[in-house]
């Protein structure tokens, strides 16, 4: 059996929220320990889980003291983080995803001291994250994106030595990111950078910083908007020396061909457990980018450079070098020289390929996977041409439409039949129906009283819902 004063607050949680579905219609017997989303202990018998994503918000969780699970995500609470939040010293899963919470985090979070999970991500929280964040000596699962934090991030991040998932992007933090990041060994999730609003930057890398170079239980990294990571050298040639890194995003990051190319291969051989790669949303221009990628990655399965300023052509070499590749955008670039390069028919396991938005020329190669994509990764490329574009070919080009030339005279002819039929044609169908119900008097009758029903039935209709409305508020 449940404990009666955590019931009654359940109780007096229940009358204070709208239930239209019915989803706590179990909310109803002795044993509060059976209803739906509540968990509590085999022993004591104290609330220990309250689950109620997508359905409502507590109002009163002050007296779940022993309370350790808590995922109210994707409910539209609003407003603030109860102050209460503070004395459920027991908690250990927290999850406040996505219910438009406002304002700055409760510095009282400091005192979950035995928080495993905290998510509260896609909200609308502003202001410094407090420095108290770093008491949570338990935390391995932090997730702040997509909030409205500024300032610095908080170097205390650096004592949650258990961490494992951090996410921090789309905020407008700015400054360094903290050396203190190196301290977290077990971290193998990082996601950084973003959209920022202010007018003094956003975050950067420092040069010479070599705290990512600590981090050998990372698998996923994320720079997103890191503007200056063109200009540290050695940084780059830190992530690619991570030894099971799965996932890189360097994600609107500055980076161009220039800065890549005019180093060795040999310094950025990455390990081959990468596997998918982002680099879109750059400056690379030079399609060398892909024969440079060739010679620094071995398993790639996944490659993104949509969004860039490439042009030129790909060279055979990428094709069979590239082999592993199953996911391949190339969109919304400047490629214009020839017809699509029939080294990438080269990639066997290729499954989604995006040409799309860019200016390629000439027929597709036929007879190869290149016709097996759908037409839509070929979209907006005006002078390309062959299956499974409509576009058909001749001679390697598109086929042009014959263009029939009419004669001025014709043309004036075909003028004046056009706005001459369409006279002729209003005036027989509006006398043709109007003309009838002035001459006959009982069509006229029954048109005009088609028409009071029809305004009667309206009016009635409108005036029961209003009175619905109205009784149900």
């Amino acid at each position: 059996m449940c404990i009666e004063r955590e019931r009654e607050a359940l109780l007096q949680f229940k009358v204070a929220l709208e239930d239209p579905y019915g989803m706590l219609s179990s909310w109803t017997t002795a044993d509060c320990c059976q209803w739906e989303g509540i968990r509590c202990s085999n022993l004591t018998g104290h609330i220990l889980m309250l689950d109620l994503h997508d359905r409502g918000i507590p109002e009163f969780l002050g007296s779940l003291n022993n309370l350790r699970y808590l995922d109210l995500s994707f409910s539209g609470f609003g407003g603030k983080i109860p102050t209460q939040f503070g004395s459920l010293s027991h908690l250990k899963y927290l999850n406040l995803a996505w219910i438009f919470l406002e304002g700055s985090i409760l510095r009282q979070l400091g005192n979950l001291s035995q928080l495993q999970h905290l998510d509260l991500r896609g909200n609308h929280f502003e202001g410094n994250i407090p420095s108290q964040i770093g008491n949570l000596s338990q935390l391995q699962y932090l997730d702040l994106s997509g909030n409205q934090f500024e300032g610095n991030i908080p170097s205390q991040i650096g004592n949650l030595s258990q961490l494992q998932h951090l996410d921090l992007s789309d905020n407008s933090f700015e400054g360094s990111i903290p050396s203190q990041l190196g301290n977290l060994s077990n971290l193998q999730k990082v996601y950084l950078g973003g959209y920022y609003y202010g007018d003094g930057g956003a975050l950067k890398i420092d040069d010479g910083d070599h705290w990512l170079s600590n981090l050998f239980s990372l698998t996923h990294l994320s720079f997103h908007s890191t503007s200056n990571l063109n200009t540290p050298r050695s940084f780059l040639q830190m992530i690619a020396k991570l030894p099971k890194l799965r996932e890189l995003s360097l994600f609107d990051c500055s980076l161009s061909h220039h800065f890549i190319l005019s180093s060795r291969p040999s310094k950025f051989n990455f390990s081959s457990s990468l596997s998918i790669l982002d680099l879109s949303w750059n400056s690379f221009m030079s399609s060398m980018i892909l024969k440079w990628l060739s010679n620094v990655t071995s398993n790639l399965v996944e490659l993104d450079l949509s969004y860039n300023l490439l042009e030129g052509s790909t060279s055979n070499h990428f094709g069979r070098v590239m082999n592993s590749l199953e996911h391949l955008d190339l969109s919304n670039n400047r490629f214009k020289v020839g017809s699509i390069p029939p080294s990438l028919n080269q990639i066997d396991q290729l499954g989604v390929l995006d040409l799309s938005y860019n200016n390629l020329s000439g027929e597709i190669p036929t007879g190869t996977q290149l016709q097996s994509f759908n037409a839509s990764c070929y979209e907006d490329n005006l002078d390309l041409c062959g299956p499974p574009l409509e576009k058909l070919c001749v001679d390697g080009k598109p086929a042009q439409k014959p263009i029939v030339k009419l004669p001025e005279d014709e043309k004036l002819l075909f003028t004046c039949e056009f706005y001459m039929s369409m006279a002729i044609g209003f005036v027989i169908s509006f006398w043709g129906v109007f003309g009838s119900i002035l001459i006959k008097r009982s069509w006229r009758h029954a048109y005009f009283k088609f028409i009071s029903n029809l305004s009667d039935a309206i009016y009635v209709m409108a005036a029961v819902k209003v009175f619905k409305w109205r009784h149900r508020g």
